[in-house]
């Protein structure tokens, strides 16, 4: 018998509004109570997430409407993350593609829409914030139209429901003109246009892991949607991968399903049902989790290859130690070895000397987001330049990751864009009027080009352009492209920074750091108008004299120095530089501290 219940996904690109759709769902179907305190975006529980304003892991609900249970899961927008989504879509019987009614389908859409349509779900679109003053769904419904043909949807899938929302405001509706009312003909369409799962509820149980976390009392708990059977607590089960191998086997100690925000215990669970389930040590991600006759392992999405990877090293400044409290390989070691336990699109390789660690994963936001978290935690760790992830195609020859980049910028700015990104072996795909005096340019460039372009796009448009990324696919090596104009001003010296030194250092370049702030030898402390390095000594002070001053002596002025993101050190470097980053700090640095050491190698390097 078919029960009523309905699972679905909503994707769309970042900022589109997913979560806030999702905060209104849960108040209109009486999932909060009407006094209920909640914070905004409440989906988003991270402190990452909220800063950032982005989802980064996905996350399960669930709401009752009209006795039907409904089990939405909100998926990162953020391609980066993709790996959350291609793993949820197989959890799901529908999906709600949400889209912005004056951007219109974006790089992220194409992305999830591409991954949904593939594996047969029909959507439901939303052109959300219907209320925006340059909002123009007519043109975004054509646009979306486009986009499925594009992805090659099927006509069932080209027939799809459209409603009109802003979710911000709680409600939808099929008029484009509608500025009020509830979102129950969202709900609506979800009962009548998504199916029920319809999966087999008398054979043996199945369940496919698709998300992974840990819980101090229950351990690894797997979470997916049961395919097949039933299970109850203490019922036995196995763990095969996607060759059949038996990982483990175990017994299902605790049984958990979506209610709201909260994970509930639950006795049992059929097929249909999104769940949680603890009691096995090994099983991970894409692992058929089953009764002990099940033989055969569900088929589990393939997931992209990670396309950039970074170094990880124990901090070796002579500051070291000072700001965290997790300072030792082991601890580092552990704490990667933990996140891709957990998130299969990083992949972390240890280096011979264990005192470093290759982390490789989807993008640099991706990375960056890592980083932060564990510089949250107390970790002091030693970073270097991303480099991208090289192939190999059928005849041998070198291959290298493809972005297709999606800029919007005001009308005046495009020309340098164009002319940088060409600079950086970027192709011009497409070059369009967006209205209102601004410009969509869409480029294929390779991933390479793009690391450290960002802060320098925000500049070169005043701050007003947006960039979109996403990965395309590997091509032929397009040769060298050229990296960082200028040079770097680098402490000879270490001790605390003095106002009369860095006041003499200004005509020189920029200046990283202020008078009073720590430095050491080896640390880079602003940035040489000249294209070559050159080291200087910040703590100079003024000779004393027993000569009184003709005139009263100046205060020192300096210009405020150039305080970076952790994201925008990490794309400065260079290749023989690293980030130090602590709890409280980031600073640039030398690989190698030792002049002489530098030296040496630079000329090996030139010799080779």
């Amino acid at each position: 018998m078919s029960r009523a219940l309905r699972n679905i996904a909503i994707i769309a690109h970042v900022d589109h509004g997913k979560t806030t759709l999702v905060d209104q769902l849960f108040r209109q179907s009486g999932t909060f109570r009407e006094n209920q305190r909640v914070e905004e975006r409440a989906m988003d529980s991270g402190d990452l997430e909220k800063e950032r304003g982005i989802t980064i892991l996905a996350k399960c609900t669930s709401v009752e409407w009209r006795d039907t249970r409904i089990n939405i899961v909100d998926t990162p927008g953020h391609a980066d993350f993709g790996a959350e989504v291609e793993r949820i879509l197989s959890m799901v019987d529908g999906v709600i593609l949400l889209v912005d009614a004056a951007e219109g389908p974006m790089p992220q859409t194409k992305f999830v829409t591409g991954k949904a349509l593939a594996l047969g779900l029909r959507p439901i679109v939303v052109v959300n914030k219907i209320d925006r003053g340059d909002a123009r769904p007519t043109e975004v419904l054509d646009e979306v139209f486009d986009l499925f043909v594009s992805l090659d949807a099927n006509d069932e899938q080209l027939d799809f429901p459209v409603l009109y929302a802003s979710g911000r405001d709680g409600y939808a509706s099929e008029d484009t003109e509608a500025r009020s009312g509830t979102l129950d003909p969202l709900f609506e369409r979800i009962v009548a246009h998504v199916p029920s799962p319809g999966l087999d509820e008398s054979g043996p149980f199945a369940f496919l892991a698709t998300l992974l976390d840990r819980d101090p009392f229950m351990g690894r708990v797997l979470t997916g949607r049961v395919q097949a059977g039933t299970i109850r607590v203490n019922d036995p089960i196995r763990a095969l991968d996607a060759d059949g191998n038996v990982i483990e086997t175990g017994r299902a100690t605790k049984l958990m399903s979506f209610d709201g925000l909260e994970r509930v215990p639950v006795d049992s669970a059929r097929a249909g049902d999104i769940i949680a389930l603890a009691g096995l040590e090994k099983a991970t991600v894409a692992n058929t989790i089953a009764d002990p006759a099940v033989t055969q392992p569900i088929e589990a999405q393939p997931i992209d290859p990670p396309t950039l990877a970074m170094r990880f090293a124990v901090n070796d400044s002579p500051l070291a130690g000072r700001e965290g409290d997790k300072v030792t390989s082991r601890m580092i070691r552990d704490r990667l070895f933990r996140e891709a336990e957990t998130n299969v699109a990083i992949r972390v390789t240890e280096s011979a000397d264990k005192d470093s660690f290759e982390v490789a994963g989807r993008g640099e936001l991706q990375l960056g987001v890592l980083i932060e978290t564990m510089r949250r935690e107390g970790f002091e760790l030693g970073i270097s330049r991303p480099r991208v992830l090289f192939g190999t195609d059928e005849n041998g020859k070198r291959t290298e990751p493809f972005e297709q980049v999606v800029i919007d910028v005001d009308d005046e700015y495009s020309g340098t864009v164009v002319e940088k990104m060409q600079r950086r072996k970027a192709e011009l795909l497409d070059m369009r009027p967006s209205g209102a005096g601004k410009t969509r340019i869409t480029f294929s460039a390779p991933s390479r080009g793009l690391i450290g372009y960002h802060g320098e796009f925000l500049s070169d448009t005043r701050g007003t352009g947006i960039m979109n990324r996403l990965f395309d696919r590997y091509d032929a090596y397009k040769g060298p492209i050229e990296g960082r104009t200028n040079g770097v001003l680098i402490s000879m010296g270490a001790g605390e920074a003095v106002p009369y030194a860095l006041n003499a250092l200004e005509e020189r370049g920029e200046l990283f750091i202020g008078g009073g702030t720590k430095i050491y030898e080896g640390m880079l402390i602003g940035e040489n108008a000249k294209p070559d390095d050159l080291e200087v000594n910040p703590l100079k002070s003024k000779q004393l004299t027993n000569f009184r001053s003709t005139g009263k002596d100046d205060a020192i002025r300096l210009t405020p120095p150039r305080i970076m993101t952790l994201e925008q050190a990490i794309a400065y470097i260079d290749d023989d530089e690293m980030v130090e980053v602590t709890p409280k700090s980031i600073r640039l640095r030398k690989a190698e501290l030792d002049p002489n050491e530098r030296k040496k190698q630079k000329r090996k390097s030139e010799a080779a």
